[in-house]
């Protein structure tokens, strides 16, 4: 996109961000969750994917219970288009505050004891609820992890992202390109957070099952966790039914022997990934194209 191109997208975002700073969480969830219905009833962003995913994923549940869970799903979609509007508010500490208004931490002894061996702390985290919650609520909390992400076009509205994230203490190392910075930041003891719920192509992906499909998967955190002897945190993330963001750091994950088979440790990881979706399903990001190129065990009908 030429940075011409993009001057509305930029007046866009930057009202629409000041116009969700007025309001109430409760409203941000109703309008939220009615956004969603009508995108689902008008087939305004990748119904049918979203509906694919559901079906290969839950061949066992009937027609009805795949319509109610994408519905659920929209609507979860809905709310989290205006909490994502927050990342573009121009006011300086906006999504600090928003972020500390509508999350709660829990489990931060976990990360403690983990951090408290020396080594520098693995995450792994997925697209569950609002995931920039799960990085920014820890970075309040005096973690200030360092995501693993992408540079997004155009320049602008990754500075901008950068900035809000940066305002909670969060710091990104961008991939391609992105191990140093990585390695840097686990050998002075910091926190390095990984998404481990999307697709990867090989050689960063391996193969590993997930919900029955054999699909590429990021495969970095193992092989890290074996080089540098640093501990494998999960955090997880749900919105409660009040709209809390609740954002859970689990105990140290223990893979035994599979610390030292790459290919276990992803196989590991990818399952407790799926623990959490199976667990609320109509929080993850259906949309994503998670099983591209995979090869189902047991092919749906």
């Amino acid at each position: 996109m030429s940075p011409l191109a993009s001057i509305p997208l930029w007046f866009l975002l930057t009202g629409l961000g000041l116009s969700v700073m007025v309001l109430p969480r409760r409203a941000e969830l109703v309008l939220g969750r009615a956004l969603g219905r009508f995108g689902l009833r008008f087939c305004l962003f990748k119904n049918k994917l979203a509906a694919e995913h559901i079906g290969l994923c839950y061949p066992d549940k009937c027609v009805a219970e795949r319509a109610d869970l994408l519905r659920a799903n929209y609507e979860h979609m809905g709310v989290l288009f205006f909490e994502y509007l927050h990342l573009f508010s121009p006011v300086a500490g906006h999504f600090a505050r928003y972020i500390e208004r509508v999350s709660r931490l829990e489990g931060y002894e976990n990360w403690k004891r983990a951090h408290d061996k020396g080594r520098g702390v693995l995450v792994f985290s997925s697209h569950m609820a609002f995931w920039e919650a799960s990085a920014a609520a820890t970075g309040l909390a005096g973690i200030k992890p360092t995501i693993v992400t992408t540079v997004l076009k155009p320049r602008w509205l990754n500075e901008r992202i950068t900035a809000a994230r940066a305002s909670c203490g969060v710091s990104a190392a961008y991939h391609p390109g992105s191990m140093p910075d990585i390695l840097r930041a686990l050998r002075a003891g910091g926190t390095v957070a990984f998404m481990n719920d999307q697709y990867a192509r090989p050689p960063m992906g391996v193969p590993v099952v997930f919900f029955g499909a054999l699909v590429d998967t990021l495969g970095a955190v193992g092989p890290l966790a074996n080089r540098l002897e640093a501990p494998i945190v999960p955090v997880s993330v749900h919105r409660d039914a009040d709209g809390v963001e609740v954002v859970t750091i689990e105990p140290e994950l223990d893979l035994g022997e599979a610390l030292y088979d790459g290919e276990a440790a992803t196989q590991a990881i990818a399952s407790h990934v799926e623990g959490w979706v199976r667990r609320d399903p109509a929080q993850w990001l259906w949309i994503h194209r998670r099983f591209k190129n995979a090869v189902w065990e047991n092919p749906p009908a």
